[in-house]
Parts: structure tokens; sequence; C-alpha cells
């Protein structure tokens, strides 16, 4: 029979694990943005606590305010001047599109719609059926419209979405920096008292490892950028600038880049530069994307202390299982597992 002591102890408990269940909930919408924010945080806090609060006379708030200012010109400036150009090139294509929509398509294809290996002659029967009639070419248009319409309300929701997240990251940033000594010292003694030394050790594996995916991802992304800026001015590809920035960010993400070489040889082949497209194909399969997998997982190993292997399969194994962040989180749980389990087996050595 439970005694009255029992029965509150057991209601202290539920009301505990309710309120933890009730904490996650609230946070769970905005664990990428909380996440990514800590990650930020990590690999520069010993460099802003180090160098430049000093210099600031160790006043955190503006501190944290120039850290966060610092973020944004990081994050926003290159987004603005991405979209700027998006805007300028979605004219571009609004000029070619409209005489299109009002007199229809062409006679003749493209020249190079016959040499499409396999379905050259499909094409081409294609386009002069459509070409031929406005009925069907009215009725392409009503069957495109729809997924167009979805596609851009789902990129608008996608860009107000990251915006919000993007702003929660600012926000928790600040809070991070004014409070870092605090925190830190938060971690260190939690750690201590949960694992001693054991968990100091774990504090500090998470943080090396965190700073050396940050290092190969962010290095990974200026090389392949710098080469693929190089790649496009060479192959005369259009808006090369562009193209390159659109490259270093969409480099974050698994087969991002080669949509933009790709796209960009599709271009050159179908403006007749045949040469020029193939080297771009070439240029693009052998150089820019051979960096992310050659150059990316030397650099987290260089900065994490990890082998290749490690961090391979965390890294992909870490985007299959939890999307975007799980760049960070896989390798640093099997760099956690690695080391639990060396420690375990030089233990029962020793024993």
């Amino acid at each position: 029979m439970l005694t009255s002591d029992d029965s509150r102890t057991l209601a202290q408990i539920a009301l505990v694990v309710l309120l933890i269940i009730g904490c996650i909930a609230v946070l769970l919408p905005f664990v990428g943005a909380l996440l990514f924010a800590l990650v930020v945080w990590l690999c520069t806090w010993e460099a802003y606590r180090d160098h430049i609060l000093p210099r600031l006379g160790g006043k955190p708030i503006l501190g944290a305010t120039l850290m966060v200012l610092a973020l944004m010109l990081v994050f926003l400036v290159p987004t603005i001047f991405l979209a700027g150009a998006l805007v300028r090139s979605s004219d571009v294509l609004v000029n070619h599109v409209r005489p299109l929509l009002t007199q229809g398509l062409p006679a003749d294809p493209p020249a190079w719609f016959a040499s499409v290996p396999l379905f050259g002659d499909m094409l081409d029967n294609f386009w002069h059926e459509i070409a031929g009639s406005r009925e069907a070419f009215n009725a392409l248009l009503g069957r495109g419209v729809g997924p167009v319409r979805e596609f851009l309300l789902r990129a608008g929701g996608v860009a107000a979405n990251g915006l919000l997240q993007l702003a929660l990251v600012f926000f928790v940033a600040f809070f991070l920096y004014r409070d870092g000594q605090m925190l830190a010292n938060i971690l260190y003694q939690s750690a201590r008292k949960l694992g001693g030394d054991l968990g100091e050790h774990l504090v500090n594996k998470t943080r090396d490892t965190v700073f050396g995916v940050m290092l190969g991802i962010i290095g990974t992304a200026m090389a392949q950028a710098t080469v693929a800026a190089i790649g496009f001015f060479i192959a005369g590809a259009p808006a090369p600038l562009l193209l390159a920035f659109a490259t270093f960010f969409l480099s974050m993400v698994p087969v991002g880049p080669p949509l933009i070489w790709g796209g960009a040889a599709f271009w050159l082949y179908s403006e007749g530069q045949i040469g020029w497209a193939i080297f771009m194909a070439l240029y693009g399969l052998l150089v820019i994307s051979s960096i992310d997998n050659l150059v990316k997982p030397i650099l987290i190993a260089r900065g994490a202390g990890l082998s290749l292997l490690v961090i391979g399969l965390g890294v992909f194994g870490g985007v299959l299982v939890f999307g975007f962040i799980g760049i960070f989180l896989g390798p640093v749980l099997l760099a956690l597992g690695q080391m639990l389990l060396l420690r375990w087996l030089n233990k029962k050595d020793v024993a």
C-alpha cells in the first residue's frame, strides 16, 4: 500500500515529467534554429571571449550586439544579393516568355532538339504538335499553371519559415553571447557532476567535433564556389557570380552543386555551344563535385581529430536521419560513442 510520502513522490515525478514534455512540445518547432544558434556559438565562443570581448571592455551586451550584427551581415547580405540577382534574372525570363504566351511557339523547334540522344525525335514531334495547335498549347499551359502556382506557394512558405528561423537564430545567439560564460560554467559543472573527468572530456569532444564540422562545411563551400566561379567564367555561363553564390549555399545540401553546374551545362548546350557544355559537365563532375568528396572529410577530420570513416558515416547518416542539422549531430554522436567505447576498452584492458 502506498503511503502519503510515496504518493507525494509519485505526484512530484508526474509533474516533472509533464513539465519536461510541455517544454519539449513548446520548443520542438524551433529545435533546428536553437541547435544552429548553439553550433554557431560553440564555434565562435572562444575567439569572442579571448579576443573580442576584452577589447570592448568586457561589456557583454555590447559584445553580444556586435556579434549578432556580424552574423546578420554574414547571413543576410549574401542572401539579399542573391535575391536581387534572381529578381533581375526573372525579369529577363519574363521578357523571353511573354512573346511565347501572346504569339505561341515558333513553327520550328530549336536545332539542338533533334540531337538529344534517344528522345530527339519525340521532342521534335511534340514541339510541332504544340506549335501547330493553339488549343493544345493552351491546354499545356493550363496543366502547368497549377503545379507552378503550388511550387511558388511552397517556395514562399519555405522562404518565410527560413526567415523566421533565421530571426530566431539571431535572437537566441544574442543571449548565448551575453550569458556565454555563465552557460559554459553551468555546462562544465553539470558534466563534471554527471561524469567527472569523462563528462568534461565529452563536452570538449563535442565542441571540437562541432567546430571541425563547421570548418569542413564552410571551407568546402568556399572552395567549391571559388572553383565553380572560375569554371563559369571560362565556359561563358550566364551570371557567373550569381551561380557561384548559389553553389556556395547549395554546397551545404547533399547533391546541391550538380544542380547549378548541370544547369549551366544544359544552358550552354541549348545555346549550341556543345564543346563548352561538355567542358562544364566534366569540370563540374571532376573538379567542383570532387572537392566535396575529398576536401570536406579532410577538413572535418583535421578540425575534429576523427577518422575519415567516422566523419563520412556521421555526415551522411546524420543527414538521412535528422536532415540538415544532422550534418553536425551525426559526427558528434559517433565521436562521443567512439570515445566512450575506447575508454571502456582501455579500462577493460587495465582490469
